[in-house]
């Protein structure tokens, strides 16, 4: 589906009301950010200057940072890479399943003492590879604070969908509390009604049909966390369940055609957390996590035709258990140190089965257990060599072992270095230069190594345990100018050199049956541009407005492993954007504006397909009014250009390099308007 998060409909629109979080003033971690605001790379925005916005949560004056884009992290096994560009009082969240944005949700406006902007590094601020981080810093609160609020959504072909959010918390003694329930039904935008048309190679109509397709999520998640002062420093423990159920249906009818396909995923997440942080001295503290996360996964898909039967069923069950520990020492009011190290172990057992008109078809890597064990051990330090110049830097070292058994019974060790220096130059009060070399490694995604299918078109993948991690040497320059009062744009230029790239090739079984698999296909290199803008209109005579706005351009090259020749990498965007204009009403306590999510091309190369799917801008306008501090009111229409995306298959009957053109399906889906009413009541404080 183009867009599972809509089918999270808490999530993907979310209810953005006061909720909760707890307070804490940690140990001498809260000194460090507070000294963080002083330097020549950071600069400090106070609750007035979101004042007239009348922001009820963090998350809304995370967004109204100047030249700040919103980074909630990778979703990578391990807990050192997995970090958004957000950290609360100096430190990141201690969860990797509770998305940043629900974790800001949760933060009242209230409680913000502050946010710092840091750019290039501070001296005791860890920037975990960014070259930009928020530095949220809170004030301390005993109140016990709750919220209610629910929205509803009605779709443009009649169904209406209800969101619910919940949350409160409190303090009792020197334990604070929190707890909290979202949940609710949202459309996937990636289906819906359009034509098919099915051509031969020379051109000529094959099949002319009508696509009526349908998808809906249904989810909830429940959360919780307790923290209290322990053994001289602070505890807290945090838990959460997560379960999704998602449904595509699909009708596709010609004169000649009758072609049914469904689709059933069913998700259900835990995630257990504690982290422990102490002062051991005037400069010293150590933090140590555990974490455990689990998944379980079940994917019923079906296709029916008047001469063919297709069914997949894929079940599936990960595990995560994390322990980190990290040392953090400051050893001058310009130099600061931190050496830490982290173990994870990560398992998977999954099974596929696939069946032809009810005969079982074998796929390669269908059932398999798999077993991944790795550490990290890893040393930074941040220096403020002049007033101008900044300095971070760091050396990582990973190793794995990797085993896997059942269809594919395979066993083998990586080791990995990975360096990273970054360097910021203040020109003058407004502009900075920034300079960043780094060698990255991906984390393996599981899913990979199983099989996986999209009947409705015909995909069929193979899985493949035997996988490298991609590794990257990244180049990037970066400049920032800022002007007028809350005025920003950043230019950034980033090159890297990728070995191992992980895409798809072709792997054969005994009998010579080709299916497509994930496969590293050699050496590659991603180049992009990117900017950053935030434009106050103020001076321009409309006051109160404001465009946020950023884009990236991309362009990619590797070696095509069935032809040989040079092409995109899969799956990588050339151009991604989006802008946002708003504009507050203070007079009359409202807020008004227009998101715009630019639309995109994403082209996947198999050995005898190439697929590309091209959407159309997504555009929601919205009014926000708020007659009292308590109570939000918000109207929005999602997709009013009802928008929609086209969906290109081009396949061979063999290999590309060898075969001729089968067929080409293409497919316009449209994806009609929406309307959204919110409400939201916050209780107590």
């Amino acid at each position: 589906m183009i867009t599972r998060a809509l089918a999270a409909f808490a999530a993907a629109c979310p209810l953005a009301l006061p909720g909760q979080a707890l307070a804490q003033t940690p140990e001498p971690l809260a000194e460090a950010a507070l000294a963080a605001a002083e330097g020549p790379g950071a600069i400090s925005y106070p609750p007035a200057f979101f004042a007239a916005a009348r922001p009820t949560t963090a998350l809304e004056m995370i967004e109204r940072l100047p030249g700040f884009v919103l980074d909630g992290g990778d979703n990578v096994r391990g807990f050192e890479g997995a970090a958004g560009n957000v950290l609360i009082d100096g430190r990141r969240p201690a969860s990797k399943s509770d998305d940043l944005e629900e974790i800001l949700r949760r933060i009242p406006a209230s409680q913000v003492a502050r946010i710092d902007l840091i750019r290039g590094g501070a001296p005791g601020i860890d920037m975990q590879g960014k070259s930009v981080l928020a530095n949220l810093i809170r004030t301390e609160t005993s109140a016990v604070q709750g919220l209610v609020a629910l929205a509803g959504r009605h779709v443009y072909d009649g169904r209406n969908l209800l969101g619910l959010r919940i949350e409160g918390s409190g303090r009792m003694g020197q334990t604070a509390w929190e707890a909290g329930f979202v949940g609710g039904q949202g459309p996937d935008d990636g289906a819906g009604d359009g034509p098919r048309i099915r051509t031969d190679g020379t051109g000529l109509p094959l099949i002319a049909s009508f696509v009526d397709s349908e998808g809906t999520g249904t989810n909830g998640a429940l959360t919780g966390a307790v923290e209290r002062p322990l053994g001289g420093g602070q505890f807290r423990a945090n838990g959460r369940l997560f379960v999704d159920h998602f449904t595509y249906d699909e009708l596709n009818l010609g004169p000649v055609t009758r072609e049914v396909s469904r689709e059933v995923f069913d998700l259900t997440e835990t995630e257990l957390g504690a982290s422990f942080t102490r002062p051991l001295g005037p400069r010293t503290s150590l933090e140590v996590i555990g974490l455990r996360q689990t998944a379980d996964e079940t994917i019923e898909s079906q296709f029916d035709d008047p001469t063919y039967r297709g069914r997949f069923d894929l079940e599936s069950q990960t595990t995560e258990t994390i322990g980190r520990g990290v040392l953090r020492w400051r050893q001058t009011e310009a130099l600061s140190w931190e050496i830490g190290a982290e173990g994870a172990i990560n398992t998977l057992e999954s099974a596929t089965a696939f069946a032809e008109n009810g005969v079982p078809v074998a796929l390669p890597a269908a059932n398999v257990e798999v077993e991944e064990r790795r550490g990290e051990a890893f040393a930074k330090l941040a220096w403020r060599a002049s007033p101008r110049l900044t300095l971070d830097g760091g050396l990582r070292f990973e190793a794995s072992d990797i085993s896997s058994e059942g269809d594919v019974e395979l066993e083998k060790s990586l080791q990995f270095a990975k360096p990273q220096l970054s360097l910021t130059w203040a020109q003058d009060e407004h502009t900075q230069l920034r300079f960043r070399v780094e060698r990255t490694v991906g984390q393996l995604d599981f899913d990979d190594f199983v099989a996986s299918s999209s009947l409705n078109t015909g995909v069929l993948l193979a899985g493949n345990p035997d996988l490298d991690p991609a590794q990257e040497w990244i180049v990037e320059a970066a400049v920032e100018r800022r002007f007028w009062t809350g005025g920003a744009l950043v230019v950034t230029l980033r090159r890297a050199e990728i070995i191992d790239v992980a895409d798809r090739a072709p792997v054969r079984l005994d009998g010579g049956k080709i299916y497509d698999a994930p496969a590293n296909i050699g050496s590659g290199v991603r180049e992009e541009l990117a900017l950053t803008l935030t434009l106050p209109f103020d001076r321009l005579g409309l006051k109160g407005a404001q465009l946020r706005g950023e884009g990236t351009w991309r362009n990619s090259e590797v070696e095509d492993p069935t032809t040989g020749e040079s092409r995109e990498i899969s799956g990588l965007r050339p151009v991604e954007w989006e802008a946002h204009f708003t504009q507050d009403l203070p007079s009359m306590s409202s807020t008004w504006g227009i998101d715009v999510f630019g639309g995109w091309r994403e082209t996947y190369y198999r050995y005898d397909e190439v697929s590309t799917t091209k959407l159309r801008p997504f555009v929601v306008p919205y009014v926000e009014w708020k007659p009292r501090a308590d109570i939000v009111l918000r109207f929005e229409i999602p997709n009013v250009t009802e928008r929609g995306l086209r969906r290109t298959r081009t396949v061979y009957a063999g290999p590309r390099d060898s075969a001729d053109i089968a067929y080409v399906d293409d497919r316009h889906i449209d994806f009609g308007r929406m309307y959204r009413v919110r409400i939201s009541k916050t209780l107590g404080g």
